[in-house]
Formats: structure tokens, sequence, C-alpha cells
């Protein structure tokens, strides 16, 4: 798939049923950019729980949010 071909994500928090390091694989399986931290740049944020000030910051700078439900479909899994 290359559902995120020139997107940047960033995940954070505790996903409910991914590893880090899977989410982050997936993403770039998708042809994604994975990043530590949000800035204007960042397509996407992929919120899990105890997301924090990860989180505070996307809204911040509104950038679209994500649970992993969603991004597993925008992945097409």
């Amino acid at each position: 798939s290359d559902a995120l071909v020139g997107a940047t994500v960033v995940f954070t928090g505790t996903l409910p049923t991914l590893a880090r390091d899977e989410a982050q694989d997936l993403a770039r399986q998708a042809g994604a950019t994975v990043s530590s931290s949000v800035s204007q740049q960042t397509t996407y944020v992929v919120l899990g729980e105890a997301a924090g000030s990860k989180a505070e910051k996307a809204t911040a700078l509104g950038v679209k949010t994500l649970d992993e439900a969603e991004f597993l479909k925008l992945i097409g899994r």
C-alpha cells in the first residue's frame, strides 16, 4: 500500500494491539516517514493510551490525529 506516501507520522502513547516498532514499520511500508516529534510538517499523529504532550501539540498545531483502528484502516489493514 502507498496510502501514506509523502506523509509524516508520529506515534504516541500505548497502542491497543500493535507494538510501537510494529506500527512504525507498517507506516514505513505504506510510504510514510516516521518522526518522534510533532511539528507543522507532521501529517498524522496516531494516539494510543496516555498520549500526553504530543497529543496536545498536535491539537495546538491543527495536525490530524488518528487512533490505532483509523490508522490501520488508512493503510488498508
